[in-house]
């Protein structure tokens, strides 16, 4: 049963702060800061992705181990029921009430949780990877557990977050965290410290600050009232109700640059949006009904096809399943770098290619499933977050693919960088 201690400290703090101030975000992040080109019926992803994929060369995709994984895949979502609502299932997972109301503190409190993780949402990897000093964050198995143990990766984010909340620390409240007043940088480290045993501080924890004093000011405007919930009001009052998961995507990447993935590459822009179009997922996952006939509660014109429009979110674990089942083929030179830990800049054409190919491979997945008939709800986002898992799972000895050729576990790709 979920442990509800934290709402006390949602429910206490209601006042606005007149204090939020909004940073300059450090510019060497962000090669541009205009909003992004509008965007109809296609994702520009796609494009983008396909684009990078021929003009680099590569990464290869396996046409053979789509196939072969892509039953594969389909098995194991229907042994397993995995659909939208196993977002809820997650054991550090802030879930909201049911059936959906917005007044209830509840629902905003899930909402604004969901917005500082795709935030944050980037860079989890150690170069103590395996290790029982690497960065981590002790908290609970689970809300409402007894059981204590640390958290490493993306969990370590949601757990720190979690723990702040049980310790009565406002954490998710954007009025909170942009304010250096009530919330002082020192009053975050407390809030990301780790674990006794780890040797290691949070990756990149200046450039997560910088962007928390950035969202929680934009947020606090006049516009959007000072939550997450306020920002979705505001974008269904300009689409009538009727706005789509790419209207969402882009109206995130406009308001918020430190979400806009996107970068110039032999001489045009593309867009990878990971963490903007996950946002616009989790939500959608979040507050998916029970009855998948029911309109979304969040988005009462978002249909299940709308939500195929969105790609996969291209990171460093999404490739790295996708290699050991055989979808993603490497050059040598490439292996060899990821077995040695060999640093990959941002921008670099392996990254640039890795990236890409994910996206590209996961839209022929979702291409096989339909072809073939499957009656699963055959979306790239469902087919992520089943990916993901199943990597992790992996990567923790507690599964394997049997059943199919496998290539080696490589090591993820290092890159560091605020958009995955």
């Amino acid at each position: 049963m979920l442990n509800l201690a934290w709402t006390t400290t949602i429910m206490m703090f209601s006042t606005p702060d007149k204090t939020s101030t909004s940073p300059i975000f450090d510019e060497k992040h962000i090669e541009e800061s205009s909003p992004s080109p509008k965007i109809h019926a296609n994702n520009p992803v796609v494009s983008s992705a396909e684009f990078v994929l021929e003009q680099t060369n590569i990464v290869k995709i396996n046409d053979d181990g789509v196939k072969k994984s892509t039953q594969y895949i389909l098995q194991k979502v229907a042994s397993e029921s995995y659909t939208p609502r196993t977002w809820r299932t997650h054991p550090l997972h802030i879930c909201p009430p049911e059936p959906y109301d917005p007044d209830d503190v509840l629902t905003g409190a899930c909402l604004n949780w969901i917005f500082l993780i795709s935030s944050l949402n980037f860079s989890f990897w150690s170069e103590k990877e395996g290790q029982p000093d690497r960065y981590g964050v002790e908290w609970r198995t689970s809300w409402g557990s007894e059981t204590m143990t640390v958290h490493t990766g993306y969990w370590s984010l949601v757990a720190a977050l979690n723990r702040a909340l049980e310790e009565g620390i406002p954490i998710i409240d954007p009025r909170f965290y942009s304010s250096q007043t009530l919330c002082p940088d020192s009053l975050i480290a407390h809030v990301f410290r780790a674990a006794p045993q780890s040797a290691e501080s949070m990756p990149l924890f200046n450039e997560r600050l910088a962007i928390m004093r950035e969202v929680g000011a934009i947020l606090c405007n006049d516009h959007f009232g000072g939550s997450y919930l306020g920002f979705l009001e505001a974008f269904q009052r300009r689409h009538e109700n009727q706005g789509t998961a790419l209207d969402l995507v882009q109206f995130v990447t406009d308001s918020f640059p430190s979400f806009r993935d996107e970068r110039m590459f032999n001489g045009r822009r593309v867009y990878f949006w990971k963490r903007p179009q996950i946002l616009v997922a989790e939500t959608w996952a979040a507050f998916y009904p029970e009855n998948p006939y029911t309109p979304h509660p969040i988005f009462p014109g978002l249909s299940g096809a709308q939500i195929s429009a969105l790609t996969m979110f291209a990171d460093y674990r999404v490739p790295q399943i996708l290699h050991h089942l055989r979808i993603l083929a490497y050059p040598s030179s490439l292996e060899h770098k990821l077995r040695t830990g060999t640093y990959l800049e941002a921008g670099s054409r392996e990254e640039m290619s890795l990236r890409a190919a994910s996206i590209v491979a996961v839209e022929r997945i979702r291409s096989e499933m339909i072809s073939c008939g499957s009656d699963w709800e055959a979306s790239c986002v469902l087919i992520d977050f089943y990916l993901w898992d199943l990597a992790k799972k992996v990567q923790r000895g507690e599964e394997c693919a049997e059943g199919i050729e496998t290539d080696e576990v490589l090591p993820a790709h290092r890159t560091r960088s605020i958009w995955y």
